[in-house]
């Protein structure tokens, strides 16, 4: 008997000492989104990409996998780089430890890297406590064969709507579309969601309790954590919430008025009239999940590498200062090849340049909202203009500054494919997370 009272003793101190946070209040989290693999050119970011940032890294976390509609099994969203004998990223990605053997390497599931149209299915999942099983058992099968130290939940909930400024007309023939059922999904089971994820995620985390291993959840941009997330409940069974706070405004979502797209406050003397119900502001988001008992050391705040941009027209004005007047997203990078989309390398490379009519930056001197830059419409030859909300080294700082003032846990970078990975700004690599980084 006393043989095996001291067996659990010892068990126990392991297991306690094994789950203690080393770095409570100074996680850099960086997600790797795998995607950006496929970019062609000078925006392609590889394996040996990632290993100049793993030493200013916490933690890295592997975007994404997906889920099986039919099944409800964790599933590989692109097969040949995930496990394909060519590439097998998920036993490379894991392999890193042996060079870094502080970092911890999870395995992120959502992230919209699925199908948008496919997206039932989480919450459909959600609903029974079949489905919920067969996705942990599928976690537990993939676990026995790649050595992840946990698992991240990027549920992938429905988006808050925008809210639209509609006359008198327009109001009503919005309320005849909703009681005909036209529009934009609506979920008439939020509560019946949000008990199921907190029942998925307890159950989730007594799986990987023994197995020593980490669970965390990441709130994905404009989902309203007040709908989808009791956060008393979850708090015991997560290790970290990763809020992304970020795309607040957004050229496809708000087309015609360009703003911060990531303030750390609402902006002075605006009404917070964008979205229905939803958070703000990085202060906001991370307000609400303090108040609803989660403790600050397992709040996480996301921080943006890339920029959002719309595009400036005549109707424009000509002084930069947000909210402006626009039509639409800003023209793509050579990089990410995305409308509306920067990387920080493609915005630090334009503000460089010497050419008349460049960008002008505007730096952020209350350390409050963020930086943008700006090129105004050309009256003389009617090319359209741009508009840049964008995360630099300077403003991550500050929001990391924020963080630490707050007594939070940390940063989460996203992602890293989109930071300065090559240096070709000021010669220092993956600027960003350095900015952030170094302020905790």
């Amino acid at each position: 008997m006393k043989v095996l009272i001291f067996a659990a003793v010892a068990v126990f101190s392991v297991q306690s000492a094994l789950s203690v946070d080393t770095h409570e209040h100074t996680k850099v989290v960086c997600y790797w989104n795998t995607t950006a693999f496929d970019r062609e050119g000078p925006g392609k970011f590889q394996l040996e990409d990632v290993r100049p940032a793993l030493s200013l890294c916490t933690h890295l976390i592997y975007g994404f996998a997906g889920i099986n509609a039919e099944t409800f099994e964790v599933v590989h969203l692109n097969p040949a780089l995930d496990t394909g004998a060519g590439y097998s990223y998920y036993k490379l990605a894991t392999q890193l430890k042996k060079t870094f053997p502080e970092l911890k390497i999870y395995l992120s599931i959502g992230g919209n890297a699925d199908p948008e149209e496919d997206t039932h299915k989480y919450l459909v999942l959600t609903e029974t406590s079949e489905s919920r099983t067969k996705f942990i058992s599928s976690i537990r099968r993939l676990l026995n064969e790649y050595d992840f130290d946990g698992i991240d939940l990027a549920w992938q909930f429905p988006p808050a709507k925008v809210k639209k400024q509609r006359s008198t007309l327009g109001s009503f023939w919005h309320s005849v579309k909703k009681t005909f059922g036209q529009g934009k999904f609506k979920d008439d089971k939020e509560q019946e969601h949000r008990d199921g994820f907190t029942i998925l995620v307890r159950d989730l985390k007594a799986e990987l309790r023994p197995r020593m291993k980490a669970l965390t959840v990441t709130v994905l941009p404009h989902v309203n954590s007040s709908i989808y997330y009791d956060a008393r409940l979850l708090a015991p069974n997560i290790d970290a919430v990763h809020l992304l706070a970020f795309d607040q405004k957004t050229p496809q979502r708000n087309p015609q008025e360009a703003d911060y797209p990531a303030p750390i406050y609402e902006s002075y003397g605006r009404v917070p009239d964008d979205n229905v119900d939803s958070q703000t502001s990085i202060n906001s988001f991370s307000r609400y999940w303090l108040e609803h008992g989660t403790p600050g050391s397992k709040i996480v705040v996301g921080i943006p590498t890339f920029a959002r941009t719309w595009k400036l027209t005549s109707d424009s004005q000509i002084s930069g200062v947000p909210p402006i007047v626009t039509d639409g997203p800003g023209a793509e990078g050579s990089h990410t090849k995305i409308p509306g989309v920067l990387s920080y390398a493609e915005v630090c490379s334009r503000l460089m340049e010497s050419a008349v009519g460049r960008l002008r930056r505007v730096g952020d001197p209350s350390k409050k909202y963020g930086s943008y830059a700006f090129e105004p419409y050309n009256e003389s030859t009617g090319a359209d203009g741009i508009w840049v909300g964008y995360e630099d080294p300077d403003t991550a700082g500050n929001k990391a500054a924020y963080v630490k003032a707050k007594g939070l846990g940390g940063v989460a970078i996203f992602d890293m494919s989109l930071d300065d990975f090559r240096g070709v700004c000021t010669g220092d690599k993956f600027p960003i997370i350095r900015g952030a980084k170094y302020k905790l």
